[in-house]
């Protein structure tokens, strides 16, 4: 059976509990939408303002707070490899890791004018959607991706 396994990290309460549990489900709807047949695990985290800028300098090179950050464990691997040693030891497969901050996503879904859960579900997804191979670098990529990401938030309630 697949599943989504999430690690979420919340140390310093910077979500509710039901917030939290409602970034679970988005998660698990946007997984069943993109990889209804893998077994996946990855963490998430939410920090601080200080925090993320600590992590964007050391591991991007950017001193400024950011909504998210995202480190992709497949990024430059060899895929079919990697599937061979799943469906052999029947593992999950591991994308990665998301560090979001939730005080930037407020900011973001103040300033474009759609309030924090929707910002906050495109955020999720969006970052689910890197960690799983997808990205938006040339035209053609931006087009799939943005077109998956609107479709899933859409379908989930979360229209613009």
């Amino acid at each position: 059976m697949s599943q989504l396994d999430i690690t979420i990290i919340n140390e310093e309460n910077l979500l509710s509990s039901k917030q939290v549990d409602w970034a679970q489900r988005l998660l698990d709807y946007t997984k069943d939408k993109i990889a209804p047949e893998q077994s996946i695990e990855m963490s998430v985290s939410f920090v601080s303002e200080d925090e993320i800028k600590k992590i964007n300098q050391t591991y991007r090179g950017k001193d400024n707070s950011t909504d998210v950050i995202s480190f992709a464990i497949e990024d430059g691997e060899d895929q079919d490899e990697i599937e061979m040693l799943q469906q052999t030891f029947g593992i999950a497969r591991n994308i990665g890791d998301l560090i979001i901050c939730p005080a930037i996503v407020a900011e973001h879904g103040e300033e474009y004018g759609h309030g924090f859960d929707r910002e906050f579900g495109y955020t999720l997804v969006h970052g689910f959607l890197h960690l799983s191979g997808y990205d938006h670098i040339d035209p053609e990529e931006e087009k799939e991706m943005i077109g998956l990401q609107n479709q899933i938030l859409d379908d989930y309630g979360l229209k613009r």
